[in-house]
């Protein structure tokens, strides 16, 4: 044998009296083990980091949306201090390019990494599969970006939330300001779930005035050449064409090269800031529903400085997309710390069960469809804008003020939402 360090010796009893010493000291062990184990298993439960699901688009038509949504969620989760209910934490990001990859994501997050909750849906389409998964495994989902009706609407479920407005809620903000514009409106959609509920909804509104749909055309959620539809958009000669793509920022485009600015407006819901910073300055114009803009005179003093920190670390302002992740991260830490739990069930209820003041108005998850109740904006494109980020003018905010939030959002006949208890 090599020489080295002594191994200890294996003493086998051999009398009742080594039995029964040999006893003694495994009992007096295994006591002393008993006494400390409840204090380092307390311990070692408060230093595991709670985990939190973020599944935003990566690639595809989306990308650009999911960055900014991903830049909100952190910021958010760094003021908190990466910490939830006193115990560190992490984000667990996971891609969503389509539907299928988005339920594969939101399984592999809270099958494999137990995450208490996941933020995400840089779609309507992708937010409306993940929330079916969510129900299945019974962890809340914040939809922070899909607007579809159906989201909180027919298919929704106690597990499923959403952040941003439906289309409806913009078509009802919009509808006095494009009406005054015009009565003759053509639709250009993305063929996709938001696609087919903007060209439903506002043909309803559009008819309902004693309007003209002139013409639809839908096309593939990642088309980027406009140029056929827009010239058919030019044959019809709408006052309005609508827009329910994916990026507004082709049509825009195209609408100038084909010589149509300024004898057709263009009026969209639920478009991303993003989409109206990529166009030229000279192709900016038209009417937007926002749920959020950066330079609102009627954002909270907490908006204001969110603005000023992201400008300082990002050297430009906050697109609304950055806005409902930052929002989306900081309602979900206040519903933990309202539930006082990471158990996916209590903080289900703490999403339904808390109020925040949004400036002068109440801002909640409705608890019958867990919509979020909040102010939406309007506003038109400033055409050459001398800042090359501001580029809306707010027109109106709707609400104005508290009674009239349910007649903006609809009530449960009209919204047809039919949620079961947790």
């Amino acid at each position: 044998m090599k020489a080295g360090k002594k191994q200890p010796e294996l003493v086998i009893p051999t009398s009742s009296a080594q039995w029964r010493a040999q006893r003694r000291s495994i009992l007096v062990a295994s006591a002393g083990i008993a006494a400390v184990s409840p204090f380092f298993i307390s311990r070692a439960l408060a230093q595991q980091a709670v985990k939190i699901g973020i599944v935003l688009a990566k690639q595809g038509p989306f990308a650009q949306q999911g960055g900014d949504l991903s830049r909100g969620v952190q910021i958010a989760f760094d003021e908190a201090s990466r910490r939830v209910l006193g115990r560190p934490a992490e984000l667990v990001w996971l891609d969503e390019p389509n539907p299928q990859v988005a339920v594969q994501s939101i399984t592999k997050a809270i099958d494999e990494q137990k995450v208490i909750a996941v933020l995400g849906g840089t779609s309507s389409a992708n937010s409306l599969a993940m929330g079916a998964a969510a129900l299945q495994r019974r962890v809340p989902f914040i939809s922070v970006n899909g607007s579809a009706r159906e989201i909180t609407g027919k298919d929704c479920n106690p597990f499923m939330f959403r952040m941003p407005a439906s289309i409806p809620v913009y078509a009802r903000a919009m509808a006095p300001h494009m009406l005054a514009m015009g009565k003759k409106w053509y639709f250009i959609a993305g063929s996709f779930a938001f696609g087919e509920d903007v060209i439903s909804t506002f043909s309803e509104i559009l008819t309902a005035a004693g309007g003209t749909v002139v013409g639809i055309d839908r096309a593939p959620v990642a088309t980027t050449d406009y140029s056929s539809f827009v010239l058919k958009a030019r044959a019809a000669k709408p006052d309005i064409i609508v827009s329910g793509a994916a990026n507004v920022e082709p049509i825009l485009k195209q609408v100038r090269e084909l010589g149509m600015s300024g004898s057709v407006q263009v009026a969209g819901p639920a478009v991303s800031d993003t989409d109206l910073w990529s166009a030229t300055p000279e192709a900016l114009t038209g009417i937007y529903g926002k749920s959020w803009y950066f330079n609102d005179p009627a954002n909270s003093p907490e908006e204001k400085a969110f603005v000023a920190k992201f400008r300082a670390t990002e050297g430009r302002p906050p697109s609304d997309r950055a806005f409902f992740g930052w929002q989306s991260m900081r309602l979900l830490l206040a519903a933990v710390e309202q539930a006082k739990s990471v158990d996916p069930v209590a903080v289900t209820r703490g999403l339904t069960g808390f109020r925040l003041n949004d400036g002068s108005l109440p801002m909640s998850f409705r608890e019958w469809d867990h919509q979020l109740m909040r102010r939406v904006v309007v506003g038109t494109a400033k055409a050459n804008p001398a800042d090359k980020w501001d580029v809306v003018q707010v027109k109106s905010q709707r609400p104005a003020n508290a009674a009239e939030i349910d007649r903006l959002y609809g009530d449960k006949a009209e919204v047809g939402c039919r949620m079961a208890a947790i």
